[in-house]
């Protein structure tokens, strides 16, 4: 087995616009292109070109295959209508985060799983361990998706100009199959910046003819090429979550502040049922550490692991933290005590490098877009 990076289908076309490149997961991802503050406010203002091809998508396919995701997952798929998507959790026995995805329902009985490029195989391997017994086969379809995101408020007026697919119709959370500048392409209405977007996946031998094809239709609305640098910075503004950092095998969806996305009400079985009940119980007696935003008062920035103290006590941790573009002030999500949870509270600073920097605490997210 060689340890090389995967390369996308674009990875030619990123170095021939000067990307810093990266490995995140096992994969050679653009960083940046520029400058990482002009790519976020590009995405905040107008709107901005990323390739997501890292992502693992698996298809569920076969009579049972609602049956069978809501026997694996935390959601409720079954009650997920043909077109539409839903955000939820795979979770160990033990009510660990294993992911959170997104579940596109394609068909009335075809389904794909869009899994953390960190984590794909991890959800590949639980699916597979967990179909035993349901008429529905798990398929890895890594390598039959190219995936191109275009977010900003510009994205709907670009994408309206290279495909005649209803746009208008689609809402946020939905995809429906069209073509896009030529290329088929399941055009979904989601994305991970805080604002209006699409995530288009094709072949991977068509994303260079639609990233150029985009590319084209954006010049005149001030889209750039963004890279993964600023799609971290435009999730933490939007307070959503990062595996590793606000999810990991060590909490439950409970501990998270997700537990909305357990549900228990759906018929049957599901992995981890017992285990998660037990944690909706201990959140409602014993509150665990709360998930929090934090605004720094001064100039430095926070980092993952650092720890949250007040009065000289250690009472959480940072799991991410940036500068913000929009804010112009470093920003940091942290798990805190539930008694220095409440916005506002102050006297709660960050350890950085032994000196305590003082920071206020905010409901997440810290930047919403105007609708």
């Amino acid at each position: 087995m060689s340890n090389a990076p995967r390369l996308t289908a674009l990875d030619a076309l990123h170095r021939s616009l000067g990307a810093t490149m990266t490995d995140f997961a096992g994969w050679d991802m653009p960083l940046r292109y520029a400058s990482e503050r002009d790519e976020h406010n590009a995405v905040r203002t107008k709107a901005g070109l990323f390739d997501l091809s890292h992502m693992g998508e698996i298809t569920v396919t076969g009579p049972q295959a609602a049956a069978f995701l809501n026997f694996a997952l935390v959601g409720n798929i079954g009650t997920v209508a043909v077109g539409r998507a839903r955000y939820t959790m795979i979770c160990a026995e033990d009510g660990g985060i294993l992911d959170d995805l997104i579940v596109y329902r394609l068909g009335d009985t075809e389904y794909m799983v869009v899994a953390n490029a960190g984590n794909a195989q991890i959800v590949l391997d639980a699916l597979a361990a967990r179909v035993d017994g349901f008429d529905a086969e798990v398929r890895d379809d890594r390598d039959a998706y190219a995936l191109i995101a275009v977010q900003g408020p510009e994205s709907p007026a670009i994408l309206a100009s290279v495909t005649d697919a209803d746009l208008d119709g689609l809402k946020y959370y939905a995809g429906l199959p069209g073509t896009v500048a030529g290329v088929p392409a399941l055009i979904a209405r989601t994305g991970y910046t805080g604002e209006d977007g699409f995530e288009l996946f094709v072949a991977p031998e068509h994303a260079e003819q639609l990233w150029q094809a985009l590319t084209a239709a954006g010049a005149p609305h001030g889209l750039i090429p963004c890279g993964l640098s600023c799609r971290d910075t435009l999730r933490l503004e939007a307070g959503m979550p990062l595996y590793g950092h606000e999810l990991t095998t060590e909490l439950t969806p409970f501990d998270a502040g997700l537990g909305r996305v357990v549900k228990f009400e759906k018929e049957g079985d599901f992995v981890g049922r017992k285990a998660l009940e037990a944690a909706a119980e201990r959140a409602e007696t014993a509150p665990p550490r709360k998930l929090v935003g934090l605004i720094a008062e001064g100039r430095r920035v926070p980092r993952a692991g650092f720890p949250v103290v007040a009065e000289g006590q250690v009472i959480g941790q940072v799991t991410s933290g940036a500068p913000s573009p929009t804010l112009g002030k470093p920003i940091a999500i942290a798990y805190v005590d539930a008694a220095h949870a409440a916005p506002g509270t102050t006297g709660v600073g960050v350890d950085i490098r032994g000196s305590h920097e003082p920071y206020e605490v905010v409901n997440l997210p810290f930047y919403k877009r105007q609708k």
